[in-house]
């Protein structure tokens, strides 16, 4: 018999009396929101770029520029690998197309130098499934003597892969930083990260905060020159040039081994000069990083060095005493706006190689308004017409499947809003998309209520049956297309995932109002009235 126990009933209205709950702080501006208790559900669905406007960028690493600076640090390295003892004596050490090369002058010492070498070839993968490891570099030792590390075409795709990895969780943590609601990070392609950015005002602060590499070191100053002066004479031995960030016209040579990387820094946060009121942006350092600092402020007393941050020198203090405490200030011509954002990026760490914008598009929150507009037409229309074909040719029934269609968008904007999911123009379309698939599964029952009745079962059994019969196509149709949707989410990108997600939900939550809720409301029904008829 169509019965249902009073603990589901009541599970049953619980639930739908919370996603009510959930989902009404989205019908009130947010800013009216912030206002209410804090005991009150306030979290509302997250709208995206398409929706509420934003910036959206799309980058690429440069390999190019990736490759030039490490190719110079394999330079020091081969360096001090051939300068260990016993010393090879060597010619024309230098960068050559992707690699580094030299010319041994002992022929006799090749097999020493090829295991002097063999440690720099970097090994990227040493796991126990792994088929063999992956070397970042190629070593030849020629028997003339030309020795040459290169980069290998499985090592370069490898590290690719890595600075990928890494570069999307730099970027996370900047625009976390910046306070953005719900950005979309995601690896495009094998070189490229897509970057979705909704709610931003100011595309351009982003790009500077997404795109700047961000690789600050120390390095001791060894004289500051004229940019004419610096034409004209080359740079000392074990020195390089770096461009003053506030003044041009000023180039700093400094030692070209930085005393200290970036990888020291633990936290950094915006302040005032106390005698100027300047923006500064003080610093703090981990403990290893403190005692290297002390270690260089205490033997450098009364020097220069220089804090450089991209090849730009953006502070060059005088160090008046030894620095103990592990931490200290970046001074300079900052606004506070920059010195927010330099915090900003040495919070969230460097970028391991730089990024190069080959696409960008702005939405104005005026287009998303109209999307966000088209699709409360679309989803009014929709849902209008369902319920009139309903109740134009099932009656009662129909009724009943049209309060399921409301429950049931109900549920999917609960669920949304608990998830935390992105809403985008494509999501509203699977919403649209839901409506009509929900009350797909009502007609199956409703045909298989009908088609019972006229085998001569009495009206109550007639309707048992029909939900009983009708359970395996419905999980069927579903389950089926919930296959589609994960094949969608998994191979999909940006839309297309926004539009698996809600479809996914949507199946979910129509499975639950068709032989929940409606099952519940029909079995009311039939308790309170006893119908001999079936009102299809």
């Amino acid at each position: 018999m169509l019965q249902i126990a009073q603990w589901k009933v009541t599970l049953i209205l619980l639930t739908v009396l919370a996603a009510i709950v959930i989902s009404v702080p989205n019908l009130f501006p947010a800013s009216s929101v912030a206002s209410w208790p804090g005991w009150v559900p306030r979290s509302q669905v997250v709208l995206g770029l398409d929706l509420q406007g934003g910036a959206y960028l799309l980058y690429e690493v440069d390999r190019t520029d990736y490759v030039e600076r490490r190719l110079r640090t394999l330079l020091r390295d081969v360096r001090t690998a051939m300068l260990e003892g016993p010393r090879f004596g060597y010619t024309g050490l230098a960068i050559q197309g992707e690699g580094v090369q030299l010319r041994l002058r002992e022929l006799d010492r090749l097999d020493e130098a090829r295991q002097r070498l063999e440690p720099l070839r970097n090994p990227l993968d040493t796991s126990l499934f792994a088929a063999g490891s992956i070397f970042e570099f190629d070593l030849i030792v020629n028997d003339d003597g030309l020795v040459r590390l290169t980069y290998s075409e499985a090592g370069m795709a490898q590290r690719v892969r890595s600075i990928i990895s890494q570069s999307i969780e730099v970027i996370n943590r900047r625009i976390n930083e910046l306070g953005t609601t719900e950005p979309s990070i995601q690896r495009q392609g094998d070189d490229r990260i897509l970057v979705e950015a909704p709610g931003v005002g100011d595309p351009e602060r982003l790009k500077q905060l997404v795109g700047q590499t961000a690789q600050m070191n120390f390095h001791m100053v060894q004289r500051s020159i004229g940019t004419d002066q610096a034409a004209q004479l080359p740079p000392e031995l074990g020195t390089v040039r770096f461009a003053a960030a506030d003044n041009p016209a000023i180039v700093y040579e400094v030692d070209d081994v930085p005393l200290m990387t970036g990888e020291d820094l633990v936290d950094a946060q915006t302040a005032f000069h106390p005698d100027t009121n300047a923006p500064i942006v003080n610093f703090r350092l981990t403990t290893g990083g403190a005692r290297k600092f002390a270690d260089i402020t205490s033997a450098n007393v009364n020097q220069f060095f220089a804090i450089v941050l991209d090849d730009e020198v953006i502070s060059a203090p005088r160090i008046q005493e030894p620095i103990l405490g592990g931490s200290g200030q970046i001074t300079g011509q900052f606004t506070l706006q920059e010195a927010n954002d330099l915090a900003i990026l040495l919070r969230a760490g460097s970028l391991p190689a730089k990024l190069t914008i080959i696409e960008e598009r702005s939405v104005g929150p005026g287009l998303g308004a109209d999307s966000i507009e088209a699709g409360q037409i679309a989803s009014v229309i929709g849902t209008v017409g369902v319920a009139a074909f309903m109740f134009g040719v099932y009656g009662f029934f129909g009724a009943i499947a049209i309060l399921a269609v409301l429950v049931n968008l109900l549920l999917i904007v609960a669920v949304i809003t608990i998830l935390g999911a992105t809403l985008t123009l494509p999501g509203i379309a699977g919403i649209v998309l839901t409506v009509g698939m929900a009350v797909d599964s009502n007609v199956l029952i409703y045909e298989r209520i009908r088609e019972e009745f006229r085998q001569g079962r009495t009206a109550i059994a007639a309707i048992d049956l029909g939900f009983k019969r009708a359970l395996a196509t419905i999980l069927d149709a579903n389950i089926t297309t919930m296959i589609a949707a994960l094949v969608l989410f998994q191979f999909g990108t940006g839309p297309i995932r926004g539009f698996a997600i809600i479809s996914a939900i949507g199946i979910l939550t129509t499975v639950f109002t068709a032989f929940t809720f409606t099952r519940m409301v029909v079995a009311l029904w039939v308790a309170w009235r006893r119908p001999k008829t079936v009102p299809i």
